[in-house]
């Protein structure tokens, strides 16, 4: 399957080519304003031209042999004709018709699918509305596009053909591609960033999506994005219920898990965006700057001391840095403003050198030479229409004679949002200054950059244990099951001893005191059924205990099987941390490490991360966490020993990686982390199998 023949073809045939108002007749005027247009055909049996150009009868007709052809018939005429196409040697087609998987007919789309394969087809669709080639000024696009094919370095994936024409619209932001997968019933998202992260022509992917087909591909060109340093900004519908379930009807594909999404996302360095506005402006951010922040850490200069001070506390906000400044670059910049300005980072520079161009590019300048500064923004809102005689005219001047020497990129940062001056915005971006949105948005883009700056792919284990067992059934193991599994792993977990008779207690050689919990894989909450007996002083306490675990989980559960009482010491106390995986049926085993007690209950403070993982990502989830303060010696409290609860994440993901067909979840809550260099200790675990 050529993609190259589908998105950059040299013939095309419009099978189905008509004038009647909808997606027949918004293609053909596409098409004919192609420079390709002496190689663009009409076939249709029953019109002898359609806009004066001559329609024939079949492809086979066709006086070339055709790379691509658009089939615009409905879904029962697209067998036959992707038939005939490729009997004529067509090896892509665009697939407009709906009706397939989005709507229940799997096997229609199965069908098309087989089609497909036999032929070696690359089929764009179904239900789609095409896509744009701007490289070559080809629209081959179901909806009519009001714009002249302007070659840029964007390209645009969405599983909605309405959402590229909206793009496309927006006049200042520059395609390469804008494709509209539709179903991605024969070619998958997958494929198309596969295609274009190896596109040279293509600086930054941006995706709307609604689903993943073949996780394990989009594993394989995430990776191979995160190696070559090229963005994929990300906005995906289905993080709440209802849009979830919308999104499967859309498109027919499995949503999965958001926080799954959202962690395989972060660990393979793309960027995720909340709303369709993020991921047209962070495309346009990252297709315009002409190099990455050599560090994550900002400057900003404002002309005044309220623009300054909404630059210090949004930017502190959104977590980014504003380091000091070097001696010599403070010095620098006091010697270029007027007495009374104070040097600082952000800096009020004051209104004077707003008139002064070049003193402009020297502040900028300076900044530039610092070495703790990555990025420079310069704040000054850019109206709808500026006259002559306005400050942005020498600011800007004062930006490109910065910008032309290419030592670390400029943002211009509004501080409202409007309709930009066309003149001031080509001036600046066709040196490589972008015009951001006004500060809560312009500030967010910039949060999202300088964490795709501190990303290091030689730093993340690019890979994912993808399941592909057929289990239907979970089955849980009990506590002491559980664990002498984990301990086949290396995995250490306390002395402890089963007994099924009251009278082996006094064989056992245990130092008090000790809990006694009852055993039984029916018995997932021993809690809730009187199961489990705390703080057991002496023996003759421990045949008592034994005694009523056994008669509570006998009464309150009298279906249940009854494997006998764990008896294991008490630990210490230490902080309480959760560490568990669930099992994601797309991507995987998801490894989860948070704070225990009120912090997970309550405050949800957990963080989440795909196995395997290595222990560098094991303590970035550790540090993660909003309670990482109770382990890192807070206010005068012992450190704990986070790199021994590091190492037992390693392990849990490890386990889970190599079970990824059997694992359904694993639980093990609570673990007791003492100070640092005294390790670790597991007090319950319960694994679930997937049988």
């Amino acid at each position: 399957m050529e993609l190259r023949k589908l998105l950059r073809p040299s013939s095309i045939a419009v099978i189905g080519a008509n004038d009647k108002n909808g997606f027949g007749k918004s293609t053909c005027i596409n098409l004919l304003s192609s420079p390709l247009k002496d190689h663009i055909y009409f076939v249709n049996p029953r019109r002898e031209e359609v806009f004066g150009k001559k329609c024939y009868d079949k492809i086979s007709d066709l006086p070339e042999k055709i790379d691509m052809c658009v089939i615009i018939l409905n879904k029962t005429l697209v067998p036959g004709a992707i038939e005939e196409a490729a009997a004529a040697g067509c090896r892509a087609a665009v697939v407009y018709a709906s009706g397939y998987g989005e709507t229940g007919d799997k096997e229609a789309e199965e069908q098309l699918r087989e089609l497909c394969r036999q032929h070696d087809m690359a089929v764009m669709g179904t239900n789609c509305a095409g896509f744009i080639n701007n490289l070559d000024g080809i629209f081959a696009f179901g909806m009519l596009v009001n714009r002249e094919p302007q070659a840029g370095n964007i390209a645009i994936i969405s599983q909605s053909g309405k959402i590229c024409l909206n793009m496309m619209q927006i006049r200042h932001m520059n395609y390469s591609y804008l494709i509209s997968s539709g179903n991605s019933t024969c070619i998958h998202v997958e494929d198309y960033l596969e295609y274009l992260i190896h596109d040279e022509d293509t600086k930054v992917i941006g995706l709307y999506l609604e689903g993943i087909k073949d996780p394990e591909k989009f594993t394989r060109v995430l990776a191979a994005a995160a190696k070559k340093r090229k963005p994929i900004v990300i906005m995906k519908v289905g993080k709440t219920a209802k849009g979830s379930a919308l999104a499967a009807s859309h498109t027919g594909s499995l949503s999965g898990s958001d926080k799954s999404f959202d962690a395989v996302v972060k660990k393979f360095g793309a960027i995720r965006v909340d709303d369709i506005e993020e991921l047209a402006e962070m495309c346009h951010l990252l297709s315009v700057i002409p190099m990455l922040p050599p560090k994550p850490a900002l400057s900003a200069m404002c002309l005044s001391g309220g623009e300054t001070g909404i630059c210090a506390d949004m930017g502190t906000l959104m977590g980014l840095s504003y380091p000091e400044l070097a001696p010599d670059t403070a010095e620098k910049i006091r010697e270029l403003l007027p007495g009374y300005a104070t040097v600082a980072n952000p800096l009020d520079m004051s209104a004077t050198l707003a008139h002064d161009g070049e003193r402009y590019a020297q502040v900028i300048q300076a900044f530039m030479d610092d070495p703790s500064i990555g990025l420079i923004i310069c704040g000054q809102t850019v109206l709808q229409h500026h006259e002559k005689q306005d400050v942005i005219y020498p600011m800007s001047d004062g930006m490109v004679m910065a910008a032309r020497k290419k030592k670390k990129p400029i943002v211009v940062m509004s501080f409202f949002n409007s309709s930009r001056d066309e003149t001031i915005r080509q001036k600046l971006e066709s040196e490589g200054v972008p015009i951001l949105p006004a500060t809560g948005g312009g500030f967010k883009l910039l949060r999202y950059l300088m964490d795709f700056v501190s990303y290091d792919p030689d730093a993340h284990t690019l890979e994912l244990a993808i399941p592909h067992g057929t289990g239907k059934q979970n089955v849980a193991l009990s506590e002491r099951e559980s664990k002498l599994e984990l301990k086949k792993y290396g995995i250490e977990v306390p002395e402890e001893y089963v007994v099924t008779e009251k009278d082996q207690l006094d064989e056992i050689e245990i130092e008090y005191p000790v809990a006694a919990k009852i055993v039984s894989p029916d018995i997932l909450h021993k809690s809730d059924v009187g199961g489990v007996k705390l703080n057991i002083q002496n023996r003759e306490e421990l045949r008592a205990a034994f005694d009523e675990v056994i008669y509570n989980a006998k009464s309150r559960c009298p279906d249940a099987q009854i494997d006998g009482v764990l008896v294991n010491r008490m630990l210490p106390p230490g902080v309480e941390v959760i560490v568990g995986v669930n099992n994601d049926p797309q991507f995987g085993p998801m490894v989860l490490c948070g704070l225990g007690g009120v912090f997970v209950e309550v405050f949800k403070d957990a963080a989440l991360y795909p196995a395997p993982l290595n222990r560098e990502e094991a303590l970035h989830m550790i540090q993660s966490l909003k309670g990482y303060k109770l382990l890192s010696g807070y206010r005068g409290g012992k450190e704990g020993d986070v790199e021994a609860l590091a190492d037992l994440v390693v392990q849990v993901a490890g386990y889970a990686a190599e079970n990824k067909d059997t694992l359904a979840e694993l639980d093990i809550n609570p673990v007791f982390v003492y100070p640092k260099g005294e390790g670790v200790a597991m007090a319950d675990a319960l694994i679930v199998k997937r049988r």
